[in-house]
């Protein structure tokens, strides 16, 4: 058998990874870490978002696709390339004028915090079946992310409870400044081919506005948008997991890097990822 990688795929990790809602999680992720004022302003005086915005959501998929499914050769690699990108990215405060670094711990741990509770909580609420005891585990795994981009793991949230709490604490910290609205502005509205624009407003829209409606209420008052009520958004979020689990696994996997494909192959057929591996 070949190398398993930092997850394997004996995880929750593995299971989950593999399923068509982690997109949908992915955009509500890139929701909430926007509302971190000097989290979105590395992003945002470090690139030019609109005209990369593709680049950096494939770019991410692609680093969780390597770190889950990949070598333990593939994910240290990758882990050191984006903390050496980090270590020589940095921001200004305009108000301040305070000059720091993108690689601070507590702006490394927003961005991670955000994105799996956005991962885990779409996933679970759109009808794949986690217990308690396994998104404890899952959240548990991600430390190994989290170091992985230079975090400390033992100052990672390893639970749910730790996860709450954190939010609790950071909460005061949030705002709905220009980086937030610009990137808000890019998930409703993101450029694209004129002759896409229908595609975009009937398909891309819906994906977006979804993502949004999935995040906690406190963000939507950040944003001073509202959105439907929990009961419907959970519906909306059940109905979209159930067409997209819907579509033949391969065929989703094929799209490019195939990584879950190229583990497979390096495994054997019994390291597929599959929901109802999760109650094992």
């Amino acid at each position: 058998m070949g190398d398993p990688g930092l997850f394997t795929p004996n995880s929750v990790t593995w299971q989950m990874h593999g399923d068509p809602m982690m997109w949908v999680a992915g955009i509500r992720a890139l929701y909430l870490q926007a509302l971190h004022p000097r989290a979105v302003r590395g992003v945002m005086q470090n690139s030019d978002f609109r005209k990369d915005a593709w680049g950096r959501l494939l770019r991410t998929a692609n680093f969780v696709g390597t770190i889950t499914y990949g070598t333990t050769e593939a994910a240290e690699k990758a882990g050191a390339r984006v903390r050496k990108i980090h270590s020589m990215l940095g921001a200004t405060d305009p108000d301040t004028g305070e000059r720091y670094g993108v690689d601070e711990p507590e702006l490394l741990l927003w961005v991670h915090c955000a994105e799996i509770d956005s991962y885990l909580h779409v996933a679970r609420r759109s009808g794949l079946r986690l217990t308690d005891e396994l998104a404890d585990r899952y959240i548990a795994e991600q430390r190994v992310s989290a170091r992985l981009v230079g975090l400390d793991p033992d100052a990672v949230p390893a639970n749910q409870a730790e996860m709450a709490a954190y939010f609790e604490k950071v909460r005061p910290e949030l705002a709905c400044g220009p980086g937030a609205r610009a990137v808000d502005d890019f998930l409703l509205r993101p450029p694209t081919h004129p002759l896409l624009v229908p595609a975009r407003e009937v398909l891309w829209r819906r994906v977006a506005h979804l993502a949004y409606a999935a995040l906690p209420p406190y963000a939507h008052e950040l944003y001073g948008r509202p959105a439907p009520k929990p009961a419907t958004v959970t519906r909306q979020l059940r109905v979209t997991g159930t067409l997209l689990r819907g579509v033949p696994a391969r065929l989703r996997w094929q799209l490019p890097p195939k990584h879950i494909l190229r583990a497979m192959a390096r495994l054997g057929p019994g390291s597929r990822p599959a929901p109802y591996k999760l109650g094992r």
